[in-house]
């Protein structure tokens, strides 16, 4: 079993599930404010629900992943690195839109979810549906966001499950850490850590997803020769070239090779690679560049809340 497989799976799930957790606190404070206690098993439920309807979209994932893996068609390889290559293009803007997206929202979380729970709870006949609807949702927006990522990096097995399921586990720590016990954490801080690494994880991601149209390219014009064409940059001096993605701007193979250690904890931490092609290179840097400058714009804000069991804490600002 290959646990450097579950470095990047641990770190989103870590993250997304602590911005779940904020949900369900504040909703939890909420309740207890109001003395609606008796609604709580709804939150319960919500994220039962919310955890076992992204384990079905997981299934349905790995299913057609399978299906396609195993396809006897000629142009199934081709169809399995472009689907590869299209699942990272969505991951990597599902990633980067959330990323900045909630460092620019997260300051008016409380109040957006205090607002959604008051809501509920002026609907006397329907509170508890509202509630668990609005756990549900959080829970499932953060988890189906985990599963496009596992999926683009098409990882199966035990190592990215053990991942998310010690992801989910830290998020709940840090929740009752906050919640249930009035543990005094700068969540502000773990939340631009988290989101510095994060952007590093989805670079690496940029370039893993250009290797698989590159490949998609290459076999497709060694299957059929009237797309030979399709390899505009072709090397034939070189004993490792690629088809579309122009020459070779760095080879550390030899030296820190990314399939052994420390070199594939650097690939899955920062999107390391041993071997670096022109396309790759400009797309990593235009990705640190564009997504990363967006996202160190919007830290500027902060915002505290306070709730009758826990002390003050910053709000996320990422």
């Amino acid at each position: 079993m290959n646990f450097t497989e579950a470095i990047p799976t641990f770190v989103i799930t870590l993250r997304e599930g602590v911005e779940a957790a904020l949900v369900v606190g504040i909703v939890l404070a909420c309740l207890k404010k109001s003395e609606q206690s008796h609604l709580n098993s709804w939150v319960y439920t919500g994220i039962a629900a919310g955890i076992a309807a992204s384990a079905c979209v997981a299934a349905l994932f790995n299913q057609l992943l399978d299906a396609l893996s195993t396809s006897n068609q000629p142009y199934a390889p081709v169809i399995k690195q472009l689907l590869e290559g299209s699942l990272g293009i969505v991951a990597i803007a599902m990633l980067s839109w959330m990323l900045i997206w909630m460092t620019q929202q997260a300051r008016f979380l409380k109040e957006e979810v205090e607002g959604a729970v008051t809501a509920a709870l002026t609907e006397n006949t329907n509170a508890g549906w509202g509630i668990f609807g609005l756990i549900f949702i959080a829970v499932l927006r953060e988890g189906f966001e985990t599963v496009i990522f596992v999926s683009a990096q098409f990882q199966q097995g035990w190592s990215p499950a053990l991942g998310a399921l010690g992801g989910l586990t830290g998020a709940a720590i840090i929740g009752a850490l906050l919640f249930k016990w009035g543990v005094k954490i700068d969540i502000r801080q773990f939340f631009k850590f988290m989101g510095i690494l994060l952007l590093l994880i989805v670079a690496g991601l940029a370039v893993s997803a250009l290797k698989h149209f590159d490949q998609a390219a290459a076999i497709l014009s060694q299957t059929d020769s009237k797309y030979a064409a399709i390899c505009v940059y072709f090397d034939r001096s070189a004993h490792i070239h690629s088809c579309i993605l122009g020459p070779m701007v760095w080879n550390a193979a030899a030296i820190l090779p990314d399939r052994q250690f420390p070199g594939i904890v650097l690939k899955s931490l920062f999107g390391y690679r041993d071997r670096l092609y022109l396309l790759q290179a400009v797309g990593y840097t235009l990705f640190l560049v564009t997504v990363g400058g967006l996202y160190f714009q919007k830290l500027g804000g902060k915002a505290t809340f306070t709730s009758k069991n826990t002390q003050s804490f910053q709000e996320p600002t990422s």
